[in-house]
Formats: C-alpha cells, structure tokens, sequence
C-alpha cells in the first residue's frame, strides 16, 4: 500500500484497503476556524442535541486566524460564538484571539504546537489543512458538515484516493523555492490534474527541503485539486515532531512495489522561477516571460508563503535595497513574527532589513488579505491593483476586489518584484 492507503487502513482497523474503498475512520485531530467554526458548532448541536459534548476534548484544535484584525461586528461575533463554545465544553486547545495563547494561521501554527504527527489523521474545516501531510499525516480540507458529525462522533466515511507520485531530484538552484516547484507541478497537471487523488512528494530534492519548504508543497496540493498531499516521515521531521509534542506515533511509509494512479519525474536543477498569471494556481509562466510586467503591490505572507524562511529568502534580496512599490509584510505565526527580530542576515535582522527597505508596517500575524475579508483587512485589494503575491490562489476576488490581478510566485520573486517594482526574475538581482 502506499503512505496514505497505509494511514487510512489503521485509522479503519483494516489490514488492507484499496482506492475507492469507502471506509470508516477514526479522527486523531479536527481543526477549525472563525470562519467555518460557527457553522461547524451549529451542525454539531443541531444532529447531537444542544447540551452534546465533543467526542474528545484532547483532539479538537480551534485556532482563530482570518479575519481578526477589523472593526466588522460579524467577524467579532463569529470568535464570541467559539469563545462561549469552548467554555461550555471546557476545550483545552483554543488560541485565542487578543490573548497570549493567540498564534496565528491555522496551518503554520498547528505543526509549531505539536499537533501534527506522522501516521495520524487530520481534518479541518479549510481546505489547505492538506498542509500537514509534509510532516507525514493524512490531512485534508472537509466542510462544515463533515465537522460537525466528527465533532460528535470522532468519526468519518472517507474514499481511499488514488496516489499519484512526484519525484523531485537533483540539487535546488539558489534562485529557487519550493513555491516554484509546486507551482511548475500545478502547471502541468493542472488544477484538475490531481482531483481526488493523494498527492505524494518523494526524491532527492524533498529530502534536503526543510519542514517549512515542505509545508509550502503540500499546502498547494489542493490547488490540482487533490484529496491530500503527502511527504514520508524522514529523520528530520522525526527531530521536528519530538521537539513539540511527547504524544506517541507511527510513521508509515509506503511500499516500493505498490502501483500508482500516474508518476511524474523532475531534474529540479533545470527548472526556472515561475508565476501563475491571474486568475488560476495552473496558469503558468516563467518570470523572464513576464519580466517588465508593472505591479501596484507585493505581498508576502499566508500560510503557503509567510513562514520564517519565505521572509529570509525575500530578506536576501531586500538586503541593502529599497522597494519601488507598495510592499506588505504578514508574518504567519507569533512564532515567526518574533523570528523577524532574532533572525540575522550578516548582522541585520530580518525585521531591520525590511524596515530599511521601505516596506509597508509589518503587520500582525493573521491570514489578512489573502482571503480578502471585511473592507477594512490588511491588504485586502479594492480596485484594479496588480498583486504579486506569495499566497496560494489567484481567482478572480481572492484578495478582496474582483478587478484585481494577482500573480503567484515565489518570495524570491515578489522580493525581486518589490525591488523593481515590475515582476522580475530574480536572477536578475
């Protein structure tokens, strides 16, 4: 079987399962937010009975993350309604807005709080909670409804995906990132290209990508559509995972005989730095084929491109530099937020480099605009701006107004962009 046919038959109590196989599983984790969080509580009283409590109060993460810096009372209301469930069921894990517990993004925080481990099964109520399989999960997006039965029963009737392998070799150029690499796999499959189907990353050139790159990648697999993506527990996710967590696990791995729906092979040492052009993750192109192309912004942040390492490669470009346009800065976590001062670049922090740049007040940890949001979201786009962005979807509104435009790439590229003020290969600079 292959690493999630594998996961999902333990999570069953099978021996063996086969895609398209409809079976029964155990949830070791359910996430959820302020944007879906209300709806999913909602479903939960009405099929359990008002006064239900959770299956497991051990294994349900709330983390409110979108929209939490505005003004917009229905956003306020959203984290009053999970702030009074999680007292009426006495949850141990909620990261409270305008408190200490508060961390950020969902999909950055629960890997740095030690919730995500090799072997288990992960749902959450957005669909880039597929994040977690870098670190060797099942992890997948599932609506409110789904939620709200797991929420009472610790259970879900799931399909067994097909699995379609990636293998990436060969040694990464410096002028590339993992956004690159998944955004050249999303480019050719497209965004149907893996519907319902495990995504599962192997090679060599996975091997020697940190956690956080390895995030990046499988963040997007829903973005080919796919049920899930999946990257093997390696001895470096093993140190990562131990470090945050003293809960057991099993990592699982799949075997080397087992067939494949489709697998695809990459020499990653001849690959370039892409974008995706407005408006779909699969609308691919080379920087050098776009170079010139003006932009109004540039934004760095989200869960696929506002981890510690995405600002310290985009800080490498900024070094000694100014940017020629707007230039957004949205750390992901609490826990990056802080790696911007700490983190030095031949004495500079992170933090000072970007200031020196002339880039907009960073802001505070949280989705901001990616999602566009109330009217009064960080970043959030209201006319026909141009966007170069490290975030991971570019359809039409994405980021607030629906004339905007916004370009997918790389935090070496948005860097080089912001620079120039014109999408820019970063091979140039």
């Amino acid at each position: 079987m292959t690493i999630t046919e594998k996961i999902l038959a333990g999570a069953a109590g099978a021996n063996v399962v086969n895609p398209g196989d409809n079976i029964w599983v155990n949830v070791d984790v359910l996430l959820t937010h302020d944007v879906c969080g209300p709806g999913t509580i909602g479903v939960f009283k009405r099929e359990f009975g008002a006064d239900a409590k959770v299956f497991d109060r051990e294994k349900i993460v709330i983390l409110p993350d979108h929209y939490i810096y505005t003004a917009d009372e229905k956003a306020h209301r959203n984290v009053d309604i999970l702030r009074d469930f999680v007292a009426e069921q006495d949850l141990p894990y909620f990261y409270d807005p305008g408190t200490e517990s508060y961390c950020g993004v969902c999909h950055v925080a629960l890997p740095e709080l030690g919730h995500v481990r090799p072997g288990e099964i992960i749902f959450g109520t957005d669909s880039h909670t597929c994040t977690h399989g870098a670190l060797g999960a099942f992890s997948t997006g599932i609506g409110n409804t789904d939620a709200g039965f797991i929420m009472g029963s610790g259970k879900l009737l799931v399909k067994v995906p097909e699995t379609i392998r990636f293998v990436l070799d060969g040694a990464m150029p410096e002028y590339l990132s993992a956004k690159d690499l998944i955004l050249h796999i999303i480019g050719d499959i497209g965004v149907d290209g893996a519907t319902y189907c495990a995504m599962e990353f192997s090679g060599t050139t996975i091997d020697a990508l940190s956690i956080e790159e390895r995030c990046t990648i499988c963040n997007m697999a829903v973005e080919a559509g796919a049920k899930n993506g999946i990257i093997a527990a390696d001895a470096k996710t093993i140190a990562y995972v131990k470090a945050r967590t003293q809960k057991p696990f099993q990592a699982l791995y799949s075997d080397a005989d087992t067939p494949v729906k489709a697998e695809y092979r990459y020499d990653v040492s001849q690959l370039e730095p892409v974008v995706a052009k407005p408006h779909l993750p699969d609308n691919k192109a080379l920087v050098r084929e776009c170079n010139g192309t003006k932009v109004d912004q540039v934004y760095i942040g989200s869960c696929t491109g506002g981890k510690l390492e995405d600002f310290y490669m985009a800080a490498e470009i900024m070094r000694g530099r100014k940017v020629a346009v707007r230039t957004l800065i949205v750390p992901a976590t609490r826990y990056v937020e802080k790696g911007l001062e700490t983190t030095m670049i031949e004495g500079q922090s992170l933090r000072s480099i970007f200031e020196a740049a002339g880039v907009e007040p960073i802001a505070p940890p949280s989705c901001a605009g990616c999602l566009g949001g109330p009217v009064d979201t960080f970043g959030r786009t209201h006319g026909e701006e141009v966007v170069l962005s490290t975030t991971n979807r570019n359809f039409i509104g994405r980021m607030g107004s629906k004339k905007s435009q916004i370009y997918l790439a790389s935090p070496y590229t948005a860097a080089a962009t912001a620079v120039k003020g014109y999408i820019t290969d970063p091979r140039d600079i």
